[in-house]
This record gives C-alpha cells, structure tokens and sequence, in this order.
C-alpha cells in the first residue's frame, strides 16, 4: 500500500514530536501542515503545500487523514470540520474543551464512520508497556493504581501561552495532564468514578495543583497527582495488586531531558493511527473507538472541577 498522506494542522510546541514521528515511522509521510501564523510555515515552503486556513487545507484535498494539535479551544471545530470532510483525525488530548463537545465528535466520527483518535501518548510508553505485559502475566488482581504528573508548565509551554489561559485550555493542570493520567489508570484498571478533588490555583485562577481519588470496577483505587510548579519532570505510575506485589513505571527513564520521552511515544501514537486506518490488518480494525475515551477523560476532569466548586461552596457556607 503506498504511504498515507498527513496532513498536520497547527505548529505549536507539540508538532515537532508529530513532524519527527511521521519521518521515522514506515508508511506514512507529511503531506501538508497549517497554521495560522505565516512565519512558522515558511521552513516548509518547497517541501509541503503550507495554509493559514484549515477549511482551505481540508478543501485542497490530497490527503488521507490529520493530525489536529492546535489550542484546546480550536479542537471542536477543527475535527468536526475534518470529520464532516470525510477524514480521519488523529488529535492531540483533550479531545476537546467539554465532555458534551467530545461527545458530539465521536457521535459525528460513528455517524460517518470515520476514525477519530485522541492522542493519548503514554500508552505507547516503553515503561508503561512493560507494566502492562507485566500485569498480563501476574494472576492477582490490581488493587490501587496512583499516577503521578509534574512538571513546571512554563519550560513546557514557549510561544504557546494558551496553555496558561483557563478558557482556551479548558483550565489548568486537571485540564491538561489530568486527561492524560486518567488514561494511565483506565489502561491499567478501567474505566473510573471520581470520588473526590483536592485543587490549588494560583493568584490567576490557574490550577496549578491537584489530587484526584478514584474508584473503579471490584473496588479498585486511583489516585492522580497533579503538579503544575515542579522543579523539573516527574512522571510515574505505581500499581498495587491484591497479593501485596508494587510495581511501578517511571516514564521518563532511559530519556534523558525535559520532554525527552515523548519522542518515541508520538511514534507510538503514529504508528497505531496509520494502522487504525489501513483497516482489517490494522490494531483497531477500523473502528473509531478512540473518541469515547477521549470523552471519558473529559468526564472526570468535569467532575474534578465540579468537586473542587462544591468544596469552595462548603468552605464559604
């Protein structure tokens, strides 16, 4: 089969892990990007028609999906554009601001029956995947997952200063890495309920902080560790099983500097996308499934933030 065609639309600060996987991984190769700002098109003139316009991208043709990694505001339109176009979307987490705006793409992604993937990258982790072979082989069943998520925002973010404006990214840290955690505990122990937020913000507004409880199927307990203001990265996930074993992952070993893992967890990502959507031999056979758990996620921030309101309520009452 030849190569699949991606079109990559928005070249913020996550882009450049989507650009380098689609170099690395076989089978697919860039084929257009977009953004709004001109200047950061122009290393592409010569190599891929470059837009200003994703309506003008989708309408150009020539491709066989996108990548959307623009601001958390800009998510709802963009892929319902795509999908209303008849591509499939890969996007960057959250799918979206809100969990009825998640909801309104996958129904519309089913609906067309086209594949819509929200990029959980740590799922494609190296240590998160020998856990999880690791777990395949141990009878015992999980008893608590605990996934840990710091870092200090303002060496993540450069130009890209939405990610510190409540209503473009949808909030603070429970928006943006929480989405990210609780895939963490789903992937290891299913779905979950929120049980209860403890959130700090900063003189912004800004949640910079959060702990989530949750709970599971059989009883079992997640915990998500938010932390905005970190003094470099920690990322982790500890498991324990009910025979009393720990085991634990940290996502950042053997990837040396900020960020550094992300590098092969976006070829991960890329890799499972270009197979989703070469069909029957593909790891998700062609069915758009990635779009409920991207509302999921949304579900729990939702209900973290909800608690956090009805705490503050407490408080003043």
């Amino acid at each position: 089969m030849s190569e699949l065609r991606i079109g990559v639309i928005g070249l913020g600060v996550i882009s450049r892990f989507y650009l380098g996987a689609l170099e690395r991984v076989p089978g697919v190769r860039l084929a257009a990007v977009c953004d709004r700002d001109a200047t950061v098109l122009e290393p592409f003139d010569g190599r891929v028609p470059g837009f200003t316009d994703h309506r003008e991208l989708l309408a150009a043709g020539g491709l066989d999906a996108v990548v959307v990694t623009v601001p958390n505001d800009l998510h709802l339109a963009i892929c319902r554009d795509a999908l209303r176009a008849g591509l499939p979307v890969c996007v960057e987490k959250p799918l979206a601001l809100r969990a009825a705006e998640g909801a309104e793409l996958a129904a519309l992604a089913a609906e067309r029956r086209v594949p819509l993937f929200t990029a959980f990258h740590r799922r494609y982790n190296a240590a998160v995947r020998t856990l999880r072979a690791t777990l395949a082989r141990n009878p015992s069943p999980v008893r608590s997952v605990t996934a840990r998520y710091f870092e200090l925002i303002e060496e993540h973010v450069g130009r890209d200063r939405w990610y510190l404006d409540p209503e473009r990214c949808g909030g603070g840290c429970v928006a943006d890495n929480g989405p990210n955690a609780y895939d963490l505990l789903r992937l290891l122990a299913g779905p979950m309920e929120l049980l209860g937020a403890e959130v700090v913000r900063d003189g912004d507004g800004v949640d910079r902080s959060a702990t989530l409880e949750l709970t599971g199927p059989d009883g079992v307990r997640g915990r998500i560790e938010l932390d905005w203001s970190y003094p470099g990265e920690l990322k982790d996930v500890t498991v324990e099983l009910a025979d009393g074993t720990v085991l634990r992952a940290d996502l950042l070993a053997g990837h040396e500097g900020f960020k550094q893992s992300l590098w092969h967890e976006y070829e991960g990502i890329v890799g499972e996308f270009a197979g989703l959507l070469r069909g029957p031999d593909g790891p998700d056979a062609g069915a758009p499934e990635r779009g409920p758990d991207g509302v999921d996620a949304l579900r729990v921030v939702e209900a973290a933030y909800r608690a956090e309101a009805a705490a503050r309520a407490g408080a003043r009452g």
